[in-house]
């Protein structure tokens, strides 16, 4: 009999879940013990477990663009260390030319022995608030090269035969502006790991360790098998798509991203040539996020139901040319890598869309809005540092159904901040949090709403830094679908003083500013004048439309007096014709510059 004829399914089934749920435990603990927001609310870290060699088997429910990351940074610790890692070690490292993503992200990985012999590693991830540098919270866009950005941590040994490597966490300590916090989530880290050896030590004994490492590596052969099935039950074909990033952080733009995606048989090449060459600021990506970003939006067409370990990769080649936006070379800086990101996921899930249009949405919105606001309050200089990330900011419209207002996408997973909680921890005034009517893209199917953020600074001052983009370049609709409302970013609204900022800047702002973020909205899908006149009604009642915006976008006229949809006035409109400018034939996602 074959090796492949001794596994049993359903224990491989039950060991794949024993696994992800030791990650998921190094989750909830993380949650429970951690200090800062972006960690224990925004919840802005990963969990997962490679076996001896480096492989990822398992992955914790956490942030999907961290899939293809863990791998290259575990790799540059086990190239450093080679044969010196003994049990009771704990690697970190958050340099991106060592394979991290960017030095806010802290990787940590504890290998775990039994009976002297590696057989697995532990590995976590936590996006930590600040690591010095020279603007707070470590995003800035106009950084120009990584030695402005903090902290850069080689692979290093933070524990060391179960010792902990005191010169290091001192080091750590006092290149933070928030030193207890950042302790804090050092220490919750290092639990975390520890706890997740204790289990899978459990596990290797219940099972016996050979039977374990057995299945360790079919899981990893049984996922590319599930991923190459899956992959060759879609339409060969190779299609291109263009988007753009307003600027580079710089000041210069806008920034170009192109993607070939080519599906063959049961393998995709997504292939980054023609993306613009590598720019001034830091809102590029090293070849690890990029490829980590393109499996995420591949993820969204192939089974969910498929594990999330190294097999998956496998029939997914990603080709991102050397120093451009989407590889760069040291030392340029890669702060704002996200920015990127986002990007590069909008890219490739346009090019899917064009592949395989019955499954495609429009672009997703708003999910790029990343500010920091920092500085000292009261005469005890007394720090704070409020970074928040929202990721969630709600879907395109798809084939079948609506963008969902404020739903996840497919790079990100985090939670908001709740108001509360800023305003208790910092001097800060969150003065609205809401939709913005009138916002997602109209079409048959609309995009979801965009939303806005207004902050009032109660500080003496505060530097903020915004992150941001989509000012300019919309996210795009498809099927003649339009696209959804720009963002926008202002000070003091409603005053004399009233200024548009840029999508991303470093500023002072004083005691009683205001600042305005608007988030871009999600393109829609298909017509808009096909959209069921019901479907509008409910939105003019839930004050996501206008009765103006239902009549001119959607061609639905709406009786205020009786909030009923006049069907008489609504068909003349309509009669006889399509939205001025679109056609529903082909997708409308080309996003070359006029």
């Amino acid at each position: 009999m074959g090796e492949a004829a001794k596994i049993d399914p359903v224990k491989r089934e039950l060991i794949k879940n024993a696994l992800v749920s030791i990650c998921d435990t190094m989750l909830v603990m993380i949650v429970r013990t951690a200090r800062s927001t972006n960690i224990k609310n925004t919840m802005d870290f990963s969990a997962a477990m490679c076996d001896a060699d480096g492989q990822l088997v398992a992955q914790g429910l956490a942030v999907p663009a961290h899939l293809g990351a863990i791998m290259p940074a575990l790799k540059g610790c086990l190239d450093y260390f080679g044969d010196d890692i003994r049990d009771g070690d704990i690697l970190t490292s958050n340099d991106p030319y060592a394979g991290c993503s960017h030095l806010n992200d802290i990787f940590m990985f504890k290998p775990v022995f039994m009976d002297g012999v590696r057989i697995a590693v532990q590995c976590l991830i936590l996006h930590h608030t600040d690591l010095g540098g020279r603007v707070p919270g470590g995003n800035a866009a106009d950084s120009s090269e990584i030695f402005q950005e903090g902290l850069r941590i080689p692979p290093s040994k933070i524990y060391e035969g179960g010792k902990p490597n005191t010169t290091l966490l001192r080091i750590l300590e006092h290149n933070t502006r928030i030193p207890q916090r950042m302790m804090g989530d050092i220490h919750a880290q290092v639990a975390a790991l520890n706890t997740a050896e204790k289990e899978l030590k459990k596990l290797a004994l219940a099972t016996q360790v050979t039977t374990l490492q057995q299945y360790m590596a079919e899981l990893i052969d049984y996922t590319e098998r599930l991923t190459r099935a899956k992959i060759a039950a879609l339409p060969d074909g190779t299609v291109e798509f263009t988007d753009w990033n307003d600027d580079d952080g710089a000041g210069s733009g806008p920034v170009k991203f192109h993607v070939k995606l080519t599906k063959k048989g049961d393998e995709f090449i997504a292939d980054f040539t023609g993306t613009a060459p590598q720019g001034g600021g830091a809102l590029h990506m090293n070849y690890a996020f990029t490829a980590s970003c393109t499996y995420a939006a591949l993820r969204c067409v192939i089974d969910p139901d498929i594990p999330n370990n190294a097999g998956f990769y496998k029939p997914i080649t990603v080709i991102a040319p050397e120093r451009t936006f989407v590889n760069v070379q040291y030392p340029a800086a890669l702060g704002a890598r996200g920015q990127g990101g986002f990007r590069v996921r909008s890219s490739v899930l346009g090019a899917l869309a064009k592949l395989l249009p019955d499954r495609g949405a429009a672009c997703a919105g708003g999910s790029e809005f990343a500010i920091v606001f920092a500085g000292y309050e009261g005469e005890q200089r007394k720090p704070f540092l409020h970074l928040e990330f929202h990721n969630n900011s709600g879907q395109g419209g798809g084939p079948d159904r609506d963008g969902q207002d404020g739903g996840p996408y497919c790079i990100g997973n985090l939670a908001n901040v709740p108001v509360e909680l800023i305003e208790a921890e910092n001097p800060i005034l969150v003065e609205e949090y809401a939709f913005i009517p009138n916002s997602g893209g109209p079409g048959k199917y609309r995009g979801a709403l965009g939303i806005v953020r207004q902050y009032r600074v109660l500080a003496g001052e505060a530097t903020v830094q915004l992150r941001s983009d989509r000012h300019l370049h919309g996210c795009w609709g498809i099927f003649g679908g339009k696209p959804g409302a720009l963002a926008r970013s202002v000070l003091n609204p409603g005053t004399a003083g009233e200024q548009e900022l840029p999508s991303k800047f470093v500023r002072t702002m004083r005691r009683g500013d205001v600042f305005r973020g608007e988030m871009a909205a999600s393109g829609g899908y298909g017509d808009p004048y096909t959209r069921d006149p019901a479907a509008v009604l409910e939105d003019v009642r839930q004050e996501k439309l206008s009765i103006k915006h239902a009549r001119e976008e959607y061609g639905v006229c709406i009786d205020a007096a009786t909030g009923t949809v006049d069907m008489k006035a609504t068909d003349q409109r309509r009669a006889g014709k399509l939205t001025p400018g679109v056609s529903s034939s082909t997708p409308d996602i080309t996003r070359e510059l006029p």
